[in-house]
């Protein structure tokens, strides 16, 4: 809880002086009452009111010394009233005071530990909907998915890249090609995680994205291919637009392939990267480069379309056209491409 008006944490113990000054009024006040007025109730139990204002106004030590303080200034009172001439009602009050100062600290230490972890989970969820669609980022929350176990599993991995972006560098002013960026980015990464797919990394003009982790999926391959169908449609009907201002027409080349990946992380321990490896990966991203040669908008391999006839999607399936066997640079055997034409009109679904 905020209130207005608070200042800076004072000495790295309390963030105010003034809510410091009414914990140790209010501590006072109950030590005087207590001390000095001859009742027979456990009068020290109001310092459970003392430590509930420290859990509004002070982190986890100004509640502590707090708390230590209410519980000196009880064993005070005993031993200024009943030291000379023990009372053991007087002991059981004391007891009783010190009881309920010890759990009502607890609790309050409790709160604030349960406050600031729903304040890390909901940090720790923003940033990974930068990167997952929501449902997935749900259930990496709700099932404490190891995002960091490496692990190597079946995936669809998708290579997004514009045509032509040295070009528009060389035209452009650098603010408008940012936004221009800015905009493709936006449009390629949303089309990404509607489709349950999650952002590997953006690659300056693209990104890569993968299909079927770091959660499963039974479509996978299905999800990815639809993908690439609703960007390359969003990115016609942006052109339109685009054409209609007297803007240059963006595109892009899509390219995709299914395999085993390993996921983990990479990097060093200041800075780790979730991120997928391997041959699957490698010949994605050569599939992608193969779309200028291949005059392709998006360019499957048969990988990826044995994987969809098994899930079921062979309407999907029909929409791409048979291209034979490509040398692929970097691969040594030849890789049977299916191709969306680089001219073919495409709707979104």
């Amino acid at each position: 809880m905020t209130f207005v008006g608070m200042q800076a944490r004072v000495g790295g113990l309390f963030q105010s002086r003034k809510p410091l000054g009414y914990v140790v009024l209010s501590a006072a006040s109950i030590f005087l009452f207590d001390t000095w007025r001859p009742l027979h109730f456990a009068v020290a139990v109001l310092y459970i009111v003392v430590i509930v204002l420290a859990a509004l106004w002070f982190k986890q030590v100004g509640i502590l010394r707090t708390a230590a303080l209410c519980a000196a200034l009880t064993c005070l009172s005993f031993i200024i009233t009943h030291g000379s001439d023990p009372d053991s009602g007087a002991a059981a009050r004391t007891m009783i005071s010190l009881a309920a100062i010890a759990i009502t600290t607890k609790l309050a230490l409790f709160n604030i530990a349960t406050r600031e972890r729903l304040i890390a989970v909901g940090k720790e969820k923003d940033n990974l909907a930068r990167f997952f669609p929501q449902a997935i980022v749900e259930q990496i929350a709700t099932n404490d998915i190891a995002l960091s176990t490496t692990r190597y599993e079946p995936a669809a991995v998708l290579f997004v890249d514009m045509i032509g972006f040295t070009k528009f560098c060389s035209v452009l002013q650098p603010q408008h090609v940012i936004a221009m960026l800015r905009e493709l980015l936006c449009t390629l990464s949303s089309s990404v995680f509607e489709h349950h797919g999650t952002v590997d990394k953006f690659t300056g003009d693209g990104l890569i994205a993968v299909f079927g982790l770091p959660v499963s999926s039974d479509s996978s391959a299905t999800n990815a291919v639809r993908c690439a169908l609703t960007m390359q449609a969003r990115l016609q009907a942006w052109n339109d637009e685009r054409a209609a201002s007297g803007q240059e027409a963006v595109t892009v080349a899509i390219g995709i392939h299914y395999g085993d990946v390993v996921l983990g992380d990479v990097g060093c321990e200041s800075r780790l990267e979730l991120t997928v490896l391997g041959d699957t990966v490698n010949v994605a991203s050569r599939v992608e480069n193969h779309c200028r040669e291949a005059k392709a908008s998006i360019l499957i391999t048969d990988a990826v379309v044995r994987r969809m006839l098994n899930e079921g999607s062979e309407g999907t399936v029909r929409r791409f056209t048979d291209r034979g066997f490509h040398a692929i640079r970097g691969h040594s055997e030849a890789i049977r491409l299916f191709a969306i034409p680089r001219d073919a009109a495409l709707s979104i679904d």
